[in-house]
């Protein structure tokens, strides 16, 4: 097991070298924007022939969103940030925060869906009012929230450190204490627990504040040329293709993270588990305070 726990660490340690000390995350990100780019100027004919009522055209335009889905939370993204985070800090199953990632994806094309009716139909916006939206209000909002999901698991992981410190040398491998027989301190097993709907809603929202941009574009686009059912449908499967690349994520760093704590148990784990915690809660507080200076 310890072997394992070094090897996963290093592992790890040698992504994370990779990807922001040798220019790993550039690459991807010039690599998915690329991709990006080619499947955006396919989903122009795409949505000329689903207008002109071709065969099989639905389908094609379909095909095209959850590409251009994938392509575009395949480099630097917002959602990968907070999932990823949540994953290898909570006792969180891969199957729930799969679910969550599933969600907060089809979330985030309902905001686009609603921003561009809203602004469409009952504000008059043009293409620019609604992009200008996205991107000066809506963006900024998401990274603060973001900001504040990772600062509650700060706080949360401290007070799981900090009673798990204190209650030590009275607590037996069930997380109880030996004189009173009441729990002072979660076990493992509790702590599973505290995945509860609060924070689904804030990861959900902290993500699905921000539309994403290729949706908005296509919602603009569709609605243009009388076609609105297909940019509704291709916003939704875009989240799709996004969920696609969270969901990996998401197990991932659960992976990561029973990998780390096997073997772990009593006031050890619960320990382990703040530290994880506060070590997750500011690496995302950090990444979308640096991501949101710059749009304030």
């Amino acid at each position: 097991m310890l072997w394992l726990r070094i090897g996963t660490a290093l592992f790890v340690s040698g992504a994370l070298l990779w990807l922001f000390g040798f220019g790993g995350m550039s690459d991807i990100g010039q690599w998915a924007t690329a991709q990006q780019r080619e499947t955006q100027n396919a989903l122009a004919g795409g949505l000329r022939a689903v207008r002109a009522g071709e065969p099989g055209a639905w389908l094609a335009l379909m095909v095209l969103c959850a590409a251009y889905g994938f392509f575009h939370a395949a480099g630097p993204g917002h959602g990968k940030l907070v999932i990823g985070g949540y994953g290898a800090a909570e006792q969180v199953t891969a199957r729930r925060l799969s679910v969550l990632a599933v969600a907060s994806s089809l979330a985030q094309a309902l905001t686009a869906v609603v921003l561009v009716a809203l602004g469409a139909f009952v504000l008059g916006w043009g293409r620019t009012e609604m992009t200008n939206t996205a991107d000066r209000i809506l963006a900024p909002a998401s990274y603060i929230a973001i900001a504040l999901v990772g600062l509650w698991l700060v706080v949360r992981g401290l007070r799981r450190t900090r009673g798990a410190a204190s209650h030590a040398h009275h607590i037996d491998e069930h997380g109880q204490c030996s004189t009173c027989g009441h729990a002072h301190a979660p076990s493992p097993a509790q702590a599973a627990a505290v995945t509860s709907w609060q924070d689904a809603a804030a990861i959900i929202g902290s993500i699905a504040i921000r539309p994403c941009t290729g949706a908005v574009f296509l919602l603009i686009l569709c609605f243009g040329l009388g076609i609105p059912w297909a940019g509704i449908a291709g916003a939704f499967v875009m989240g799709l293709g996004t969920a696609s690349v969270t969901v990996l994520v998401a197990i991932t760093a659960v992976g990561a993270r029973q990998s780390v704590l096997a073997g772990w148990s009593g006031t050890g784990a619960v320990r382990a588990m703040g530290l994880i915690e506060v070590a997750a809660g500011a690496l995302i507080a950090l990444i979308a305070t640096a991501l949101v200076l710059p749009l304030l």
